[in-house]
């Protein structure tokens, strides 16, 4: 689905001011209330949209390390079953599935250094896990973003004749 400017200006604007009502997001982009929830019903539709929750700072929460944990597993029944498994401990942010060495990779959150051997412990502890490696984050010099991708879209889309 591609999206047009209007579509990306509404997107920045409810991702810089959440709480904004759609009377709001009507008069600052400049169009009618109408336009406005019918752009977000549509790209809520689509799926460009996931979600309107707050974001959540994880080192407010108390956890300070971010690490990055690879796995090997049992392939015997696929990725789900152990997918399933490991989006039942907390501390498991997401879960991706990887080509190369390892199978899965995921961005896990702890207290502290110590904690986050809990953790590891934890998903090791998962049936079909044969065996991981953990890297520790020292920093995020660039957080997860989509916003510059959103406004590249409307730049990069096939122009219709």
């Amino acid at each position: 689905m591609t999206i047009d400017e209007l579509d990306a200006r509404l997107i920045a604007l409810l991702s810089a001011e959440p709480r904004l009502g759609v009377l709001e997001c009507s008069r600052r982009l400049g169009v009618a209330r109408g336009t406005v929830q019918a752009r977000l019903d549509r790209l809520a539709a689509r799926g460009v949209i996931t979600g309107f929750g707050p974001d959540i700072s994880t080192e407010a929460l108390g956890y300070d390390v971010t690490a990055f944990v690879m796995m090997e597993i049992r392939q015997i029944a696929g990725h789900d079953p152990v997918a399933d498994r490991l989006a039942l401990i907390p501390e498991v942010l997401e879960v991706h599935t990887i080509t190369g060495g390892s199978d899965l990779l995921c961005r896990v959150v702890a207290r502290t250094n110590a904690d986050l051997q809990r953790v590891i412990d934890g998903i090791v502890d998962v049936q079909g896990v044969l065996r991981t490696s953990s890297i520790i984050a020292l920093d995020t010099p660039v957080p997860y973003r989509v916003l510059p991708l959103v406004a590249d879209v409307p730049r990069r889309a096939p122009r219709e004749p």
